[in-house]
């Protein structure tokens, strides 16, 4: 990356596109991380209302048939309050949407914040090009009348579609290993779960200061039964040593010395059982998390395939016993089961360097021993 010098901006093609939380109109924390696997155009404008910039504006939003969220998604980022209060552009799902940066952090972030800039207008205005795996692939300043909007839309016209977006598909970097529980310890497991029973899980976000579960079943649907008994703990154990820590070390070069949440997870089709693209390392609670293990207990459901969308949409049905197991920083999503439950053993691995962070951490999260997202 260059310095930046009056504003311009110093992301470069082949950089991959900072991650940022900002409020959006549906959620005060958007993650834009979170929208890959498609084609995105992020404009970044200080204010919808300063007069240089309405002609690459009104171009721009009046293309509908790019942006339908399948191929490509426009998002539009402002620092300027009016533009939501006063519903400037309003949002058009699918396929646009409307970010807020007052206090200019993601501005600096994608470091197109100068000190010069043009009173009403903090930014150096520019388009961002970015792949279905957030890498930036054009940088585009407004120009004068809109002129530029043009070079945008040929780009967006000419690129490969998301599943093939650096032209052939791109295999997700993740293990998927054969007979890591053997069907008879499967079938116990989910024994397991029915006879304790299991109840509805959430997912972890960081509240004022805290890292909480929170539910919301248009994003997460899944029942979760929580292991207790030491002797299957140190069953699930000793098989996931003997057969994964091994080739975690492998490919790598990274040694797990421990092992959170001895939890089997339900996905029920007739409660549309998924869980949405996401990371599972994103807040104070689960920084520490090195590696998701999944270990599908059973094979008789339809969908519920493990995806990895900045990769590809081709999802993972793993064989029963089989492990998918990958880095924690990875997006991924576990489509709606649509026959059946899908039940999967759903550990997470990580090392003595990372023990203490979830130590250092612990405070944060109430009930911490849970750590249940």
């Amino acid at each position: 990356m260059q310095d930046m010098e009056r504003g311009k901006v110093t992301l470069l093609p082949g950089d991959r596109l900072p991650t940022f939380k900002t409020p959006s109109r549906s959620n005060p924390a958007f993650a834009f991380d979170s929208v890959a696997g498609r084609w995105l155009v992020l404009g970044c404008v200080g204010s919808f209302g300063h007069a240089a910039v309405q002609s690459s504006l009104k171009a721009m939003v009046s293309e509908t048939s790019l942006f339908d969220d399948t191929h490509a998604s426009l998002f539009l980022l402002s620092s300027d309050p009016a533009d939501q209060a006063q519903d400037r552009i309003p949002d058009r799902i699918p396929g646009l949407r409307v970010l807020l940066d007052t206090d200019l952090a993601v501005g600096r972030r994608l470091g197109i914040v100068g000190p010069e800039a043009p009173e009403g207008n903090p930014y150096g205005s520019v388009w961002f090009v970015i792949d279905p795996g957030l890498t930036i692939r054009a940088v585009v300043p407004f120009a004068q009348e809109g002129s530029e909007v043009a070079q945008v839309l040929d780009i967006l016209r000419r690129v490969p579609p998301p599943d093939r977006y650096l032209g052939f598909p791109v295999p997700p970097p993740v293990l998927v290993l054969p007979d890591v529980f053997e069907p008879a310890f499967c079938a116990h497991l989910i024994a397991q779960y029915h006879r304790n029973g299991a109840e509805m899980s959430g997912f972890m976000r960081d509240i004022d200061g805290k890292t909480v579960a929170i539910q919301d079943p248009g994003f997460k649907v899944r029942r979760d039964f929580v292991i207790d008994d030491p002797e299957l703990i140190k069953a699930t154990q000793a098989r996931i040593i003997r057969k994964v820590i091994p080739q975690i070390e492998r490919v790598h070069f990274f040694r797990c010395t421990r092992m959170e949440r001895y939890m089997v997870g339900g996905y029920p089709a007739d409660e549309g059982g998924h869980f949405s693209p996401h990371r599972d390392n994103t807040t104070l609670g689960t920084a520490h998390r090195r590696f998701a293990v999944s270990i599908n207990l059973n094979d008789d459901f339809e969908g519920g395939a493990v995806s990895f969308p900045e990769y590809s949409p081709q999802g993972i049905k793993a064989p029963k016993g089989a492990a998918v197991i990958f880095s924690c920083s990875l997006l991924h999503a576990v489509g709606r089961v649509t026959q059946g439950t899908r039940y999967a053993f759903l550990p997470f691995l990580y090392d003595d360097a990372a023990a203490q962070l979830r130590e250092a951490n612990a405070a944060r999260v109430p009930n911490a021993a849970g750590y249940k997202a």
